[in-house]
């Protein structure tokens, strides 16, 4: 009879959660390169003391991340990477509250925080776009997709009642001119290119018609998908900021590939005074 391991493992020691020595060193790279300046007036002149530094031309005294976003982090740095990794990982709520033993207030403010320094991702799409709206309680979604590729754009209205104006707006800040417009049948695109030159083109879905907008559609579908599995549930006043995540995450996924390529994107040092 075969011998089965019962003994726990340790979070820090799991294979991907580096040790703490490592993620500081990942941490340095990013922020300073190979030697550490002053963050106010970019000086080498510095001096270590008990792991804070001080800038012999101006005096300021800092830290490792004591000038970016995670100045007030008071997790160990490797369970901030565990939590970092889950959420890269697309590890929902309730299992990274398992794993880390955070309470669900504690992770959902880093998932919220993670979220809100993804890099902006504006883009203008083009050639043949395929457009459609989603309802969330309140809240109307409209995105569009650039067939065949990993664009998205999308729009947030506080209202349940899309009005041709909104998706003339919505043309105005996202697709260029020129592009193919393909949309279902709503009566908010109809005449939609004396608005904004594009060459539009329609399907019913009344009569099963989704050749032209099925990319679309089935980006809705993954969308609430994503929403259910990983948060279970998103109030409308953080239903932006998770869309965006989602839209982040199609468009560029290598940002999450690991916890180090988030923060190679978006970790930056800020000169506070």
């Amino acid at each position: 009879m075969k011998k089965v391991n019962t003994k726990s493992v340790s979070m820090y020691e799991l294979n991907q959660v580096p040790s703490e020595a490592q993620i500081k060193k990942y941490f340095r790279g990013i922020l300073f390169g190979k030697n550490i300046f002053c963050p106010m007036c970019r000086s080498r002149s510095i001096v270590k003391y008990e792991g804070r530094y001080r800038c012999k031309r101006c005096r300021l005294k800092f830290s490792l991340l004591s000038h970016t976003w995670l100045k007030c982090m008071k997790l160990s740095y490797q369970k901030f990477w565990l939590v970092l990794w889950c959420w890269t990982n697309q590890v929902p709520v309730k299992q990274t509250i398992n794993l880390t033993y955070l309470s669900e207030e504690a992770v959902r403010r880093w998932y919220k925080e993670f979220r809100e320094h993804l890099p902006q991702d504006n883009r203008i799409l083009e050639q043949i776009v395929q457009l459609d709206e989603a309802f969330f309680k309140k809240n109307s979604l409209m995105m569009a997709k650039q067939t065949k590729t990993r664009k998205l754009a999308f729009q947030l209205f506080n209202t349940t009642n899309i009005q041709r104006h909104h998706a003339a707006n919505f043309l105005h800040q996202y697709i260029k001119p020129k592009s193919k417009l393909r949309t279902d049948g709503a009566g908010i695109y109809k005449g939609i290119h004396k608005w904004w030159p594009v060459r539009h083109q329609y399907e019913v879905h009344s009569k099963w018609e989704f050749e032209l907008t099925s990319e679309i559609e089935g980006l809705f579908g993954n969308l609430r998908t994503f929403i259910r599995r990983m948060y279970h549930h998103v109030t409308p006043e953080k239903l932006p900021e998770v869309v965006r995540e989602f839209s982040i995450r199609f468009s560029s996924p290598e940002i999450f590939d690991s916890p180090l390529n988030y923060l190679r994107k978006s970790l930056t040092l800020v000169p506070f005074d």
